[in-house]
Formats: structure tokens, sequence, C-alpha cells
């Protein structure tokens, strides 16, 4: 909104120019959105205290310790992060640029499907919220209009080719599947960071690191000269994501505040199917699909655990890990929840810095 209405008015007030350049109004994005967190974070905390008397629900069957430590916590700490990101997005990007249009879709609409999902658990008193077929058939949808629009936006052959980090001559041309390939990418990447939102500070901060990195990639896919020095596939007007990814870790910082052990309100689907989705659409829109299972091995890691675990047990009646996702094994084993949370955040670390060295290494 304010690029749209200060930049015809930055011939005359030098000031204005500012808008003009990705990398302002980026920072501006970021730190609008951990403001608007931090002023609305202890009222949204109350109102969501006074609406769900006990909490959200504490699966029975996972670590003992969670039944008493985190028993009357409240959920749908994910309203705050989407508040706040959603401000500061229209606030500071292009409102013209389809590619942000595209990516809030997917992220307001898996928000709100989490919402429906966090909203029968705590009414309900119960774990099992949206029945799984009914979640996936949304998101399916969702997420399949969102990677037609984005690749109806993406130029040339270039908009249904999947390139390869490294490979720089290498694209593989999935046509008419390509769409269904990133409704794929975007529910897969929504779900993993579901699944991994499990522990306080565990989801949000590996999210913010991705979400930095694609901050970078978006800014250099959508300038032609840094694309073509680094030999890039350059995407025009990719680079708004930028502020958008910039607003995502504005508001995941704000959200990590209240979120910090002990936990004053968790996630929720409301929070932790929107993010994952909208880095979906970001990588999508980057071209960079494989990279986001790079720098968000991490989610990998944990799907890949439950999918181990569902497998096995049904095939053998044995499970391979004492609790999925993974951070529940640890904590079976006796690691303490800081020690889990901070050693895998600073594996995203490792693998965001992995990442990166795609974008040189070619």
């Amino acid at each position: 909104m304010l690029y749209n209405l200060l930049r015809p008015l930055a011939d005359q007030f030098i000031l204005f120019n500012l808008v003009r350049y990705i990398t302002f109004r980026a920072g501006a994005a970021c730190l609008t959105a951990l403001i608007v967190a931090f002023v609305l974070g202890p009222a949204v905390i109350r109102w969501l205290r006074s609406v769900q008397r006990q909490g959200q629900p504490i699966r029975a069957d996972g670590p003992e310790r969670h039944l008493v430590e985190k028993k009357g916590t409240p959920t749908m700490g994910g309203l705050l992060i989407l508040f706040a990101l959603t401000i500061s997005t229209l606030l500071w990007v292009d409102l013209k640029n389809g590619f942000v249009w595209a990516t809030l879709f997917v992220t307001l609409g898996y928000g709100a499907l989490g919402f429906a999902d966090d909203y029968l658990k705590v009414t309900k008193l119960n774990t099992r919220g949206v029945p799984g077929r009914v979640k996936l058939i949304v998101q399916a949808v969702v997420g399949l209009i969102a990677a037609v629009w984005i690749t109806w936006l993406a130029p040339g052959p270039l908009a249904t080719a999947l390139t390869f980090p490294v490979f720089k001559e290498v694209a593989l041309q999935l046509g008419w599947f390509f769409p269904v390939f990133g409704m794929l990418v975007m529910m897969g990447a929504s779900n993993a960071v579901n699944l991994t939102d499990g522990l306080d500070g565990l989801a949000i901060v590996p999210t913010m690191i991705t979400a930095a990195v694609f901050t970078l990639i978006a800014y250099l896919v959508g300038n032609r000269i840094f694309a073509d020095y680094l030999q890039l596939n350059a995407v025009a007007g990719v680079g708004e994501l930028a502020v958008f990814c910039s607003a995502l870790i504005g508001a995941g910082m704000g959200f990590l505040w209240f979120n910090a052990p002990p936990a004053k309100v968790f996630m929720g689907d409301i929070g932790a199917l929107a993010l994952g989705g909208a880095l979906g659409a970001v990588a999508m829109a980057t071209k960079h699909e494989i990279v986001l299972m790079i720098v968000g091995g991490l989610f990998v890691v944990e799907t890949v655990s439950v999918m181990i675990q569902v497998f096995w047990y049904k095939r053998t009646g044995h499970r391979v890990f004492l609790m999925a996702p993974l951070h529940h094994h640890f904590e079976k084993k006796g690691w303490a929840e800081p020690t889990i949370v901070i050693r895998f955040w600073i594996i995203s670390m490792i693998l965001a810095l992995v990442g990166l060295a795609t974008l040189k290494i070619r």
C-alpha cells in the first residue's frame, strides 16, 4: 500500500524514493510485523485464554510431562503471526504483484483450515479436529488453485519446468503436471511444519531460518543482473516475495517472544499449516522447490520419521522410534526440551548454509 501510494511522489520528495528499493521495504516489513506482534501479543493471548478455559488438548499417549507442564496453555497463537504478517505485507509490498497475492492466498487459505482444526479441538476437548481426509482435500484445492496461478504468472517455458540446484543447465519439463507438483510441494511443506510444531519454539525458528534464505533467493531471482551473474533462472516480479518473507521473519520473532519456553501460547494448526504452505508457495514461485527440501530438511526428517513409524508398525507391529515425530523420540530418551529444540535449531542453520551454497555452486 505504502509502495503504491508513495512511489509516484518519489520525484517530488526524495525521501519517498526509498520505497523503490526492495531491500528497504523488506527491512521495514520485518520491523513492522515485529512491532505489530509485540503490541498485539498480550491482548491476543488474554483473549485466547478467556475463550479456551482448558487450553490446547494434550495427547494422552504423548510424553507424560506434557500432561503437567503444558496443560492449560492456549493454542491458535498463529492468529498473531498471520495478522502481523498480512498487515505488514500489505503495507510494504507492491499490491499489483500477482506472486504476492497467490502466496497470501495459500497462507490465509491454509490458515483458515488450521483455524477450523484448532477450533474443533478446543471446543470438543480432543485432539481430532478436522478429519484427515477433509483436511487433505481442502489443502489440495487451495494448493492447486495457487499453483495454477503461480504457473500462469511465471515466464515462458520456465513456468512448467522443475529446476535443479548446482546443475544450471538442467530443467525438467513437467508440462501440465507442474501445477500438481506445486500443489504437492505446498501440501507437503504445510504438513511438515505442522508435524514439527510439538515443542516450544521448535517450529517457528526453523521457519524463520528458511524464510530468511528465501528472502535472499527471491531478491536474487527477481533481479535480472544478480540472477545472470549467479546463473539463476530469473523470474520477473518474484523479488516482491522478499518483502513477504521478511515480514514472515518479523512476525515469527514477535510470536517467539511469547512462545519461548515456557510458552504462553502455542502456534496451533492455524499457524503451522499456513507458514508451511507459504514457504511452499515461495519456493515454487522462485523455482527453488528442491532447495526448500534442503533448507527445510529438518521438516523433511520429522515427516519421514512419522512415515517410517506408521509403515513399520502396520507391517510388523513394532515401532522404529520410541515415539514419532522424531523430537518426541528424543523426549522419551530423556533429553530435556531446551536441548532438543536448540540442537534442532542448529541443524536447521547448517541446512540453511548448505541451501545457500547451492546459489554459488553451479
